[in-house]
């Protein structure tokens, strides 16, 4: 695919992703020096799983969450979902090499119209992808549907600081460091997309308010590294739809 072709992908499809698919895990542990992986550690922590439970992973892309809940929470079935084929490929090696296969199911489909029925998930989760969602309002109300009443939802994102004395910092990592450490080890321009895209990005508490105008009940947003990152947390009230 050549770049006049890239262009034309909007950062939300699968062939966006596809293009960065075989370089994106060690892009992102550069990029974020590691410390992405502690943030998905305190994500499924907020689950609360026990045995018997499935979880859904949104906008799984190479299975790195699917795959650390199934490992950390003995006995969950575990189902992610992403539009990049290229990435689920990825994440389905990664899953039959950890002989997870039983426990952790990767599929091809979109957050917006999640192909899964009502009340099916005891917990949904999102890690650095909602902020590619054309239709944030929509995903978030499958997430309710999908939902069983009293599910946990964990949704992990990254943030501009926009104050404290490491906001100006953070902010030229996030507008220099990234895209362009991004584009030099890929060999793709895609990843500048993430400048626009987390500056874009509504503040925590706006979006803390769509999770709850979706539906969602005892919405809290926790700051992580400096707001660097937030992970918004909530649960599927009894009779929410």
């Amino acid at each position: 695919m050549g770049q006049e072709a890239l262009t034309t992908v909007r950062p939300g499809s699968g062939e966006f992703f596809d293009a960065i698919a075989k370089r994106y895990d060690l892009l992102n542990r550069i990029i974020s020096l590691g410390i992405d992986q502690g943030w998905r550690i305190k994500t499924v922590r907020s689950l609360g799983l026990a045995p018997g439970m499935r979880v859904l992973d949104l906008a799984t892309g190479t299975g790195d969450l699917a795959i650390m809940t199934a490992r950390r929470s003995p006995g969950v079935d575990v189902v992610g979902i992403d539009p990049s084929r290229e990435m689920l490929a990825i994440g389905r090696t990664k899953v039959s090499k950890g002989g997870l296969d039983t426990r952790v199911t990767l599929l091809e489909g979109d957050a917006q119209q999640i192909a899964q029925p009502d009340d099916c998930f005891d917990a949904i989760t999102i890690a650095f992808g909602i902020r590619n969602v054309p239709d944030r309002d929509r995903a978030l109300r499958e997430m309710v549907r999908v939902g069983k009443p009293g599910a946990r939802v964990a949704i992990l994102e990254l943030g501009e600081p926009r104050s404290g004395i490491l906001g100006p910092l953070a902010r030229f990592h996030v507008h220099v460091v990234v895209p362009t450490i991004g584009a030099l080890l890929s060999g793709a321009k895609e990843y500048r997309y993430l400048q626009t895209s987390i500056a874009a990005f509504p503040e925590p508490e706006r979006f803390a308010q769509q999770m709850r105008d979706a539906g969602m009940a005892d919405v809290k947003v926790h700051p992580l590294t400096f707001g660097v990152c937030h992970l918004y947390t909530g649960r599927v009230p009894e009779g929410a739809r």
